[in-house]
């Protein structure tokens, strides 16, 4: 698989950020006013997965999903899919989006939001990754000494 552009990295970040997290690294400027180009909204999405990672795709299901999308004071478009209902993180996330195209913010975004979230991101999923490990039981076979 290829490396994601810088983009599709921070709106991965920013999709998987719960709007708590959001809320505590962002506050918008009372000045930056956004145009709701298609205001937040609930649907859901067909998830599709493969047989053992890899095999032939199947339909898994149906999934929530919020999407949003804004047009900065500077005129970037800002778009948002998050899982779930929560339209304000969906809102956040595309506000976001559109004030990171923006190269004068761009650095400062990357290191005060979009690095701490991915920073706690890992850390969740190592911890996942580390209990289910606890839970792994190796099977081995046991050779019968037959006569």
């Amino acid at each position: 698989m290829q490396n994601p552009t810088p983009r599709q990295h921070w709106m991965s970040i920013l999709a998987r950020a719960p709007r708590a997290q959001l809320c505590a690294l962002y506050r918008p400027e009372p000045d930056t006013e956004f145009e709701l180009i298609r205001a937040p909204e609930t649907g859901l999405t067909q998830v599709r997965a493969r047989s053992g990672g890899t095999g032939a795709q199947f339909n898994l299901g149906d999934m929530t999903l919020t999407r949003c999308v804004v047009r900065s004071p500077a005129g970037h478009l800002g778009y948002a899919f998050v899982a779930g209902r929560d339209r304000q993180q969906a809102r956040l996330a595309a506000e976001l989006d559109a004030l990171l195209q923006e190269s004068a913010r761009q650095t400062q975004l990357l290191s005060d939001i979009i690095e701490p979230l991915a920073r706690q991101q890992s850390a969740a999923r190592s911890a996942r990754d580390a209990e289910a490990d606890s839970t792994k039981v190796d099977f081995f076979t046991l050779v019968r000494g037959e006569d």
